[in-house]
């Protein structure tokens, strides 16, 4: 009686311990499954992350080496501006100082020559020639010369200004939109740093959870094994078992009997 009283305690156990040692390992290989396809995610989505944030990094490199470029060649270009209206400038001076002074002398020589013709005509009683001309002449085409290297000097200096201004406009345009470029791209590059990083913290919890579940899944699977060595593996039924021990028993018995001497017929 107390031998089935065993016999059906363990029967009882091994169907217990089976139903729940199969919920277990059925539960953490779900849990370890949904685990690891997280974790496969995250570290997609990490990676991800890494690529687009290099490239916003590569794109604000290549625009601050834009903007380094930009604002050296407007140096250049001021400097050289500058100096061109400055020359202008000058040579205009200049122009203007030689007009002056040929006008003067011009003028003077026009003078001193109409006395001199006319002192020559008195002398001479020629009335009836014609005045003399030439000096009037050199004058009109020194002086239309000299107006022209005037005028193309002025215009120089006006066209390089205005090519100055233009530039200027240009080059602060081009340095505005860039700013504004590279802040966005600046501040989109640290919410995805923030976000990776997230990411990343989200990614190490679930490796260790599913390092954590796998671990437990591993203790189910040998208490699977155990148990199936004390229920499953005979192959007996508890009718199998219960007369295997019986034979046992009565086994142990007559070894007993041989030991104290008795007859075992």
């Amino acid at each position: 009686m107390e031998e089935a009283n065993e016999e059906a305690d363990h029967h009882a156990y091994c169907t217990t311990e089976l139903a729940t040692n199969k919920q277990t390992r059925e539960n953490k290989a779900s849990e370890a499954e949904e685990l690891a396809a997280q974790a496969e995610q995250l570290a997609a989505e990490a990676a991800q992350l890494g690529e687009e944030i290099q490239q916003l990094s590569d794109a604000m490199a290549e625009i601050e080496g834009e903007r380094a470029a930009r604002t050296a060649l407007r140096k250049e270009e001021k400097a050289a501006n500058t100096k061109t209206i400055s020359d202008a400038n000058e040579a205009q001076a200049a122009v203007e100082q030689a007009i002056q002074v040929l006008r003067s002398f011009y003028a003077k020589a026009a003078d001193a020559s109409s006395l001199l013709q006319s002192a020559a005509n008195h002398v001479s009683g020629l009335h009836t020639q014609a005045p003399y001309k030439g000096l009037q002449d050199e004058t009109t085409g020194v002086m239309g010369m000299l107006d022209v290297i005037l005028s193309d000097f002025a215009r120089l200096e006006t066209e390089t200004s205005a090519a100055e201004e233009q530039a200027v406009v240009a080059y602060e345009k081009f340095m505005a939109e860039t700013t504004e470029d590279l802040q966005v791209k600046r501040t989109t590059k640290e919410h995805k740093e923030s976000k990776r990083q997230r990411t990343e913290e989200a990614l190490r919890s679930a490796k260790k959870e599913l390092q954590l579940t796998q671990e437990e899944l591993t203790r189910a699977l040998d208490y699977y094994d155990k148990l199936k060595a004390d229920c499953l593996d005979d192959g007996l039924s508890y009718q199998e078992r219960r007369a295997r021990r019986q034979e046992e028993i009565q086994s142990l018995q007559e070894a007993l009997n041989i030991l104290n001497g008795e007859d075992l017929a």
